[in-house]
């Protein structure tokens, strides 16, 4: 399967990109979107003050452009003169959470001058997340690949993604879906670039044997994490 580009976002499942992954991809224009009760939503807002509806409390919240969202369970999201795009993870029980606007820079370093916000982190060691990322005027990066697919969506700025089929001029709002092991590179000339970018699996995060609260408990000068005997075997 080769590297995929939708031009504009576009009310409805955006279904050429549901060859590959077991996950759905679905963007709102103008118009809201129902969230089924299985699995966790993730989303971004590329325009507009869209709502986003919470079933499970009643509640509902009004976004602005550049925030995003971990929803787990029902719900919608959308509104008049609102877009953005939204990634179901049917199988995957997340958390509830709204951020951003996204932040102008990067806080970690990436590859080739690159530079990643990490906006909705993986809580244990394989859960999804979702990232931002920051290309300064001049990047040309080193062709690569990733283990799992990526979804990412092109917010300020300009510049190309090239795959050995061919080079995509990227500008705000397009949509690009990369295939598992799919060879490519981003490059920009005299403007920078930023993307929003969904992995569906982290190899970072918390284990049950590996996390601050287990780590800093100290038992008689040891901490808790290299104590089998007293660590809680049964979880959710």
């Amino acid at each position: 399967m080769k590297l995929q580009i939708y031009q504009q976002l576009t009310h409805g499942d955006l279904s050429k990109f549901n060859e590959q992954a077991p996950d759905s991809f679905m963007a709102w224009n103008g118009e809201s979107i129902q969230l089924p009760d299985t699995g966790t939503h993730f989303g971004f807002v590329y325009s507009g003050n869209p709502v986003l509806y919470r079933s499970a409390g009643l509640q509902d919240y009004k976004l602005h452009p550049g925030m995003y969202f971990s929803l787990p369970g029902e719900g919608w999201v959308g509104g008049k003169d609102s877009s953005g795009f939204l990634v179901t993870c049917p199988a995957f029980r997340g958390v509830f959470l709204i951020g951003g606007a996204i932040e102008s820079i990067g806080r970690l370093g990436y590859i080739n001058g690159g530079t990643d916000n990490v906006l909705i982190p993986p809580i244990m060691q394989g859960d999804p997340c979702l990232n931002a990322l920051y290309f300064p005027p001049g990047v040309d990066q080193t062709a690569h690949t990733h283990p799992s697919y990526r979804l990412i969506i092109v917010v300020e700025g300009s510049g190309e993604c090239e795959t050995p089929d061919g080079t995509t001029p990227l500008q705000p709002g397009i949509t690009i879906f990369i295939p598992a092991n799919s060879l490519h590179k981003f490059r920009t000339m005299e403007d920078k670039l930023t993307v929003i970018c969904f992995h569906p699996d982290s190899d970072t995060g918390f284990t049950h044997t590996n996390h601050p609260m287990l780590k800093r408990t100290i038992v008689s000068g040891m901490s808790a994490s290299n104590l089998p005997e007293i660590q809680t075997k049964t979880f959710m």
